[in-house]
């Protein structure tokens, strides 16, 4: 069995539990939780947890083979060490994390001789979007990225869209060609921009999240969008992630080479 922990109680949280608790060679050994430490977490299949602020606490406690993050980019840094230290392997979903902590990552799996797996998206249509754009990247010389969230994620533009934007760039050699408006009404109405990329970011009740990249040239565009309908759409992604850093030594970045796609 791999035992996993699984940081975060919130509406992802519960996903990545319902997704472990499914597979019959996995299972939950705690919740890590630094905002709601000795309160109760029940999972969609009737399971109480206690809910743990420290992580190292419950590392020792539970000795996990995985850690599953999903929370907020400060707090992951903090989780991070205290899974390098414990030998505990992550698995970080959480969007926005830094550099610095990607490297302690790298780092650290190499000292410890343990795998980990940080990526900006979960679902497995994103990550084929994601590949889609890089290979359309070398044939366009403009491209906008709009990303949708609902409207309480904390970040902006998201991990997904700046990575997108960061493929697209690194697969073309140079930047995109971005049009400046002569004339500009409001500040940054033409979005933020990576590489010569337009980032777009819609935060409104009633997406879960969608994300379009728009390729134009002389007299064509190309549209390519992937819309994430459910939560759920992740677990695939998850489960495949849990399983694969088992098998790994050092950081695997994104779930494109976990699937294939490099």
């Amino acid at each position: 069995m791999i035992r996993v922990v699984v940081s975060g109680s919130g509406s992802m949280g519960h996903i990545v539990v319902e997704a472990i608790e499914a597979q019959p060679d996995m299972e939950v050994v705690g919740i890590i939780e630094p905002l709601l430490p000795g309160t109760d977490f029940r999972s969609a299949g009737g399971t109480v947890y206690g809910v743990h602020a420290d992580p190292a606490t419950l590392f020792a406690a539970t000795h996990p083979d995985v850690v599953v993050d999903f929370t907020n980019a400060q707090y992951t840094a903090t989780l991070v060490d205290a899974a390098l230290a414990a030998g505990v392997r992550p698995v970080i979903g959480t969007s926005g994390v830094t550099p610095a902590t990607v490297e302690a990552l790298r780092s650290g799996c190499a000292t410890q001789g343990i795998g980990a797996v940080v990526a900006p998206n979960f679902a497995l249509g994103a990550v084929i979007l994601m590949r889609l754009s890089e290979i359309a990247a070398r044939f366009f010389d403009t491209a906008e990225v709009i990303e949708l969230h609902h409207a309480g994620k904390v970040d902006s533009p998201s991990g997904t869209a700046l990575a997108t934007a960061r493929l697209m760039r690194a697969a073309r050699g140079s930047d995109f060609d971005h049009n400046v408006s002569d004339l500009e009404h409001l500040p940054h109405a033409r979005g933020a921009v990576e590489g010569g990329v337009g980032l777009h970011s819609v935060r409104s009740p009633g997406f879960v999240a969608a994300q379009e990249v728009i390729f134009g040239g002389a007299g064509q565009t190309l549209t390519l969008r992937h819309d994430t309908i459910g939560r759920e759409c992740y677990q695939p992604g998850i489960v495949l992630a849990v399983r694969e850093v088992m098998q790994r030594t050092g950081l695997v970045e994104g779930l494109d080479t976990l699937i294939g796609l490099t």
